[in-house]
Formats: structure tokens, C-alpha cells, sequence
């Protein structure tokens, strides 16, 4: 049995075209919003304990100066900027997965948080951000009379 489809061009070309916008949005990393600061994100990794919250970011290569961290509102906000290694002899690149450039991470944190006390460190690669609950939030343990 012979099926008769009707193609229009144009709408060929609009799907196309979503196509490679699309994959133009992925690699500068534009999201929906039109945001296109963050070209690349860290993996991460957060913990809780009884006592306090623990991140910890992979930015190999970065140095701390690269870093950022700020805390307002309950919000956590990390950023950094990676610089692209650059060789004079004009290598061409057959592969690259390694991302530079700019990127940004935002953690809501609760209200159970103290941010005077909130500490950083860096060490092999990996950004790891100590933030402590309160004394009120902490869980105890009460002894039965």
C-alpha cells in the first residue's frame, strides 16, 4: 500500500532551524531565560552531618583567585572563570572536553544555617565549602529521667 505524505518546505526549514539553535543554546550555554554567562557547571557534591552542610566542587586547574563565593539571603552563590590553555605552535584540536570559561552555581541553603562561620578551602582540584548549622538546629539527644 502506497501512502501519499504531504511535505511543506517551510516547515522542513523551521524544525531545522530549532534544531541548530537548539545546539548552538547547549554549546554557549544559553538556557531559557537567554542567559548566556555560564558556559560550563562543576560536578558537585553536597553532605549533610548533624552539625553541618559540606560542598564540594571539581574545578581542577583553577586557582583560588579564580574563585568566588558569596552568601546572602540563604543563598549561596559560587563563580569562576577558567582560562583556555593556549600553545604558540597552533595545534589543531581533534578532541576537546575539557570546559573553560565562566561558570556560576547557586544553592538555596536553609534558614538553619550559620553564615558567620561559613568556611572554604581548596585542595587538589576540588573547592570544598564547610557551612555549619546553627546551635539551634542541631540534632541532640535528650536523656530520659
Amino acid at each position: 500500500m502506497t501512502q501519499l505524505t504531504r511535505r511543506s518546505p517551510n516547515r522542513t526549514l523551521r524544525d531545522l532551524q530549532r534544531e541548530v539553535d537548539s545546539l548552538f543554546d547547549q554549546f554557549f550555554g544559553r538556557s531559557d531565560d537567554g542567559d548566556a554567562s555560564a558556559v560550563w557547571s562543576p560536578r558537585t557534591d553536597l553532605s549533610e552531618t548533624d552539625d553541618a552542610y559540606r560542598i564540594r566542587l571539581d574545578v581542577p586547574g583553577m586557582r583560588t583567585d579564580d574563585i568566588s563565593i558569596n552568601l546572602q539571603n540563604n543563598t549561596l552563590t559560587v563563580r569562576g572563570d577558567r582560562s583556555a590553555e593556549r600553545t604558540e605552535d597552533e595545534e589543531e584540536y581533534v578532541r576537546v572536553e575539557r570546559a573553560f570559561g565562566t561558570f556560576h552555581r547557586t544553592f538555596s541553603l536553609p534558614d538553619a544555617v550559620d553564615p558567620d562561620n561559613v568556611e572554604a578551602s581548596y585542595d587538589e582540584g576540588v573547592l570544598t565549602i564547610h557551612i555549619p548549622k546553627t546551635e539551634e538546629s542541631t540534632r541532640r539527644t535528650i536523656e530520659i529521667e
